[in-house]
């Protein structure tokens, strides 16, 4: 199966493709923007015609340049970014700047990165305050970074918006005010961390789902059931985990750097129902992207109860 050729409808009519590529680069070493750039011209030759980048990631640059140089028509590729942490409060000058970087037209998707708000220093992506724990701001919220983004939709300059690390608890706050509904909820999801409750709810509210770590890295690429049915269909691991997505609808963006694992990862396998129902059973609601933190049950600042993670048990980066 060509999972380039598969779409899902949007709530606003649009169609996103399944599978997408991500673009944050692996080092931030001199002349990695060349690097990214190349590796995405590469993803797009072999047939991706979805990129996710975010302002965070410092590739969006990187993606413009792939995609004018590409030859590709604009109109065939689909390109998402994201407003970093410390920018709920400049949420247009955000979207200004990512705009520009990416130098394409127009955008796609635009997200809020994270639902918590951290104070805007600049040229600091997480700032910290002196006893090591983030500088948090109670000045502004989701809500009001949100009514901002609605009003990006008029400009013509982006086509969509939606959130990222978005709980079922986080999103219905985000109703109690939202004249728009996000189009997207960009979260962690494999089968170590099915959130289907979230999954179901988003379904019910016409929310597409799109996965990031999708194939749950080295942890879930090699659980025993994972690795029997990649040998099975005569396929690698991570082409059952993204088998799995798209037998549930998910928008994924997997990403790889390789010219080969670019190509793994476009083309899914057929896998049974059967085969199917048995990964189902590997939820353990477990994480394995880090989440920054600088003390235990906390996420950038926020308690998991206060980002509704309270059955989520997420790998942690202190940083």
């Amino acid at each position: 199966m060509n999972g380039a050729e598969l779409k899902v409808k949007l709530n606003t009519g649009a169609y996103i493709p399944m599978v997408g590529t991500g673009s944050n680069p692996t080092s931030r070493e001199n002349g990695y923007e060349a690097k990214t750039k190349e590796w995405l011209l590469t993803a797009l030759k072999n047939g991706y015609r979805h990129i996710d980048t975010a302002f965070a990631y410092g590739s969006e640059k990187a993606v413009g340049q792939a995609i004018r140089e590409s030859g590709i028509p604009r109109e065939e590729i689909f390109v998402t970014t994201k407003f970093p942490v410390t920018h709920h409060g400049r949420v247009k000058e955000s979207f200004e700047e990512s705009f520009a970087n990416l130098d394409i037209g127009y955008i796609d998707l635009y997200l809020t990165h994270w639902p918590g708000a951290l104070e805007y220093v600049e040229g600091v992506l997480m700032p910290k305050n002196a006893d090591g724990t983030f500088r948090t701001t109670e000045s502004v919220n989701f809500n009001q970074s949100w009514a901002e983004m609605e009003k990006l939709l008029e400009t013509g300059k982006v086509k969509a918006i939606g959130v990222s690390n978005f709980s079922i608890k986080t999103l219905e706050e985000l109703f109690k005010t939202a004249k728009i509904t996000p189009a997207v909820n960009q979260v962690e999801m494999h089968p170590y961390l099915a959130r289907n409750e979230l999954r179901n709810y988003c379904a019910k509210h016409d929310i597409v789902i799109e996965a990031y770590t999708p194939s749950g890295r080295s942890v879930v690429r090699e659980d025993p059931l994972i690795v029997s049915l990649a040998k099975k269909y005569g396929v690698t691991p991570t082409q059952i985990i993204l088998a799995w997505h798209i037998s549930r609808g998910n928008v994924f963006v997997a990403k790889s750097e390789n010219d080969e694992r670019q190509k793994e990862n476009i083309a899914i396998p057929v896998i049974s129902e059967e085969d199917l129902g048995k990964i189902w059973h590997l939820d353990r609601g477990m994480g394995v992207c880090p989440v920054p933190t600088s003390k235990p049950g906390e996420a950038l600042g926020w308690t998991y109860e206060r980002l509704g993670w309270e059955d989520f048990h997420p790998k942690v980066a202190n940083i």
